[in-house]
């Protein structure tokens, strides 16, 4: 499905996509296509883009194709989303420890969105690092 999500093929094309935005947050894909975690996080961003057009826009980056970003943003997990608003890159708390990215598949579309509109709230009042509306940790597992 990543075929129907826009897709920037190299390092200036995302600088630009995160520069250049200013009144939306922009979501970034980094992985594989043809990963299948990628290939689940690709169809739930797919239904999602249409309902979170107002206050996010949506790209898709293939790691081994554009490795620019790889150390940066330790792009090591097959499949992980970045959070960007007006060029600064906003974390998110999601009780995993990992603050910088969300780095497997989310399944459910409205918790996705839930996560999108958070991002667009908290980025839009200055702040740099927002906290989930759901806790992602282990600690409620067993």
């Amino acid at each position: 499905m990543a075929y129907l999500l826009p897709h920037l093929h190299s390092g200036w094309e995302v600088d630009q996509a995160i520069v250049t935005e200013e009144d939306r947050v922009v979501v970034i894909r980094f992985g594989r296509d043809s990963d299948p975690t990628c290939m689940v996080q690709d169809e739930i961003l797919m239904n999602i883009a249409e309902k979170v057009k107002n206050f996010a826009v949506i790209y898709v980056v293939d790691i081994d194709e554009v490795p620019d970003f790889n150390n940066m943003y330790e792009l090591f997990d097959p499949c992980t989303t970045m959070f960007f608003y007006r060029n600064k890159h906003i974390m998110v708390d999601l009780g995993t420890g990992d603050n910088n990215k969300i780095n497997w598949a989310l399944a459910d579309k409205q918790e996705f969105i839930d996560i999108i509109e958070v991002v667009y709230r908290g980025a839009r009042k200055g702040r740099g690092l927002v906290v989930a509306p759901k806790d992602y940790s282990t600690k409620y597992r067993y």
